[in-house]
């Protein structure tokens, strides 16, 4: 949905996270999709947190088609008329939906009929009036902060056996998930108290951003996944909460997310990212094993780089530099390191600006850097969780990483 280049790291519209727009992901026929693990050790990572590799992971749903019917005003108004039947527009894009994702009619309509426009939804979604200057270390002391690092100690101690699990699994590390937990929802703590089905319906037909129809749109195919997961009872369309934009339980996932990424952890047969930590973390966990992590990789290689390292930085959220382009121009690796592997990966030159004090910090960055970016599409949130990531390791007593 969304252009390959950096948004602006200080937005709050990116609450939006992993789970709004993800690229499509080969499906497989042959295989269920959470299968195939093999019993390979990962090349690299802390001792403590030993991965396997997993040779193929489906996602749960293919991806659907985008609602073609149906637009977006931006106006303070309902979605129904007097007599509480939907708008034409709205009753269009119902039309649509029912066809397109299987769900009766007037399923889809009783729904849209309950949702309600949200005033403060809106709000918090209208741009700002100026730009913003970004700012890499007011954000990083905004989630690579004690309480974060206290609390993700503890969620770790507390569900040890259960994070060393998903981890082998899956490819990723603890603290990996425990990080990306603790910034999206301090490990639960502030889920969001938003209805889901109103947030969308607002943002998907009355956002207060003209100038990005593209963003509306995306809204409205959250839209239809969180009708069709109502219908297919995987959640309570009705009742959920989550973020003003839309995402919901301890990982923060949009419907689409959900549908199609999340993991049943704890295996009962439903997925309950609210209230069910195994949920939550597996969840995770797939979802960048789907869109990337590799195994045994850090997230920024050991690399020094050199005075003009800004030339090198494309803004974009795909690794698309070879280690020995990089070598040739300048950049060192650093020694002391066991593992090579990343050398035989594609990567990028990124950068952290920090704007009001005309300052900025290079990195190399590996595949597992822009797996992170696909949750959060901000160079300054994939950073921040990698940071986390690595003090609660070595908080954990397995020493940093990345």
């Amino acid at each position: 949905m969304f252009k390959a280049v950096k948004v602006l790291q200080a937005s709050i519209v990116m609450v939006l996270a992993g789970c709004a727009s993800a690229p499509n992901v080969a499906t497989s026929q042959a295989q269920s999709p959470d299968t195939a693990i093999h019993d390979n050790p990962a090349s690299a990572g802390p001792a403590s947190e030993t991965i396997t590799t997993l040779a193929y992971v489906a996602p749960r749903a293919a991806e659907a088609p985008a609602i073609q019917a149906g637009g977006s005003i931006n106006q303070a108004k309902g979605f129904t008329d007097a007599n509480g039947r939907l708008l034409p527009d709205i009753q269009a894009y119902a039309n649509e939906v029912s066809q397109t994702r299987n769900v009766p009619l007037n399923h889809v309509t009783r729904l849209l009929q309950a949702a309600h426009y949200n005033p403060k939804v809106a709000r918090l979604m209208t741009p700002s009036s100026g730009r913003i200057k970004r700012s890499w270390v007011t954000y990083r002391k905004r989630y690579v902060e004690p309480v974060r690092i206290n609390q993700g100690v503890s969620f770790w101690q507390e569900h040890q056996a259960l994070l060393d699990d998903t981890a082998k699994r899956y490819g990723v590390p603890v603290s990996v998930i425990v990080a990306i937990i603790g910034v999206e929802t301090l490990y639960g703590r502030y889920t969001g108290s938003f209805a889901v089905l109103d947030a969308l319906a607002t943002l998907g037909f009355r956002n207060p951003d003209p100038n990005r129809p593209e963003r509306s749109q995306l809204f409205r195919d959250q839209l239809a996944d969180l009708i069709e997961l109502d219908w297919k009872k995987e959640l309570d369309a009705m009742n959920v909460t989550g973020s003003f934009a839309g995402a919901m339980g301890l990982p923060q996932f949009m419907p689409g997310s959900l549908r199609r990424f999340a993991a049943d952890g704890d295996r009962d047969s439903r997925i309950n990212l609210h209230h069910s930590v195994a949920d939550a973390v597996a969840s995770v966990a797939r979802f960048l094993r789907l869109h990337g992590w590799e195994p045994g990789l850090p997230v920024f290689a050991p690399v020094t780089v050199p005075a003009n390292a800004a030339k090198w930085v494309d803004g974009g959220l795909t690794p698309n530099l070879t280690w020995p382009e990089l070598n040739k121009a300048g950049f060192q690796a650093r020694a002391g390191h066991e593992s090579d592997a990343w050398t035989r990966h594609p990567v990028g030159v990124i950068d952290l600006l920090d704007e009001p004090r005309n300052l900025a910090e290079y990195r190399v960055a590996t595949p597992n850097f822009f797996a992170l970016t696909e949750y959060n599409r901000s160079y300054f949130y994939a950073t921040s969780v990698a940071e986390l990531a690595n003090i609660l390791a070595d908080r954990m007593g397995y020493g940093r990483a990345f």
